[in-house]
């Protein structure tokens, strides 16, 4: 983090910002500012230049044509790419979860090339398409609670070597794989199928991005009444009766 505070980048919400996702961007800056953290939010459209300098990187959902051009563009520019390296902490959505991987399936019936930030290659399933909420067990080594969201996808993800599965499905499909794996990650890169807003329902991943951009352990606690209150109600919608 610089010493001017906190730089969150919203990138592309042109192109990328679908289902909600751009609350992404106002839970983690609220997050911040909520512990007292001056933050530095940039959002970025597509016929402009991505800064390396960033902090925290966040990529939503699109439709297939946008989320070609939005592949084509980033890597032409190379930015997020070079803040990775630089250290950056990026959290993706959906369509953009596809892009940070080798490959996904475009709009022409297409392999597009991804930016290769995670182990992950995505293909177009050939079943129902995914849609509905998920309950999921996020990875022990994150120190996280149950993850939440909604999905709503036809894409299959599968994951190298390299990356580690977000969380473990108890509800929902979330990678398509039928291995019970949803979204994945590796080092300070994050992907996932999941809206809602994700981290609206999700709180604590917002949390562990700000950690990984300050290099601290902990945060101090806030108010976190209305977002347990969503959460409960999702997971209770969710796992009622039919």
């Amino acid at each position: 983090m610089s010493d001017r505070g906190l730089r969150l980048v919203w990138i592309y919400p042109d192109l990328l910002s679908t289902y909600g996702d751009q609350g992404n961007a106002l839970v983690v800056e609220r997050r911040a500012r909520q512990r007292g953290l001056q933050v530095e939010r940039q959002d970025v459209r597509s016929d402009q230049q991505l800064p390396t300098s960033g902090d925290i990187y966040l990529i939503g959902g699109g439709e297939d044509r946008p989320q070609r051009l939005a592949a084509e563009r980033l890597r032409r520019d190379g930015g997020l790419n070079r803040a990775v390296d630089n250290g950056a902490i990026v959290f993706s959505v959906c369509a953009g979860y596809q892009i940070l991987g080798h490959e996904f399936v475009n709009d022409l019936g297409e392999q597009s090339q991804g930016l290769g930030l995670l182990d992950v290659t995505s293909t177009r399933g050939e079943g129902e398409r995914c849609v509905g909420d998920v309950l999921g067990d996020i990875d022990e080594h994150l120190g996280l609670p149950q993850l939440t969201g909604f999905e709503n996808h036809q894409g299959v993800t599968h994951l190298g070597g390299h990356a580690r599965p977000l969380a473990r499905t108890r509800l929902g499909h979330g990678n398509g794989t039928g291995d019970g794996t949803e979204g994945a990650w590796h080092d300070t890169v994050f992907g996932t199928y999941m809206h809602g807003p994700v981290l609206a329902r999700n709180p604590q991943i917002a949390d562990l991005l700000i950690k990984l951009a300050l290099d601290v352990n902990a945060l101090p606690p806030v108010d976190d009444r209305w977002y347990e209150a969503l959460r409960g109600e999702r997971i209770a919608a969710a796992t009622e009766p039919a």
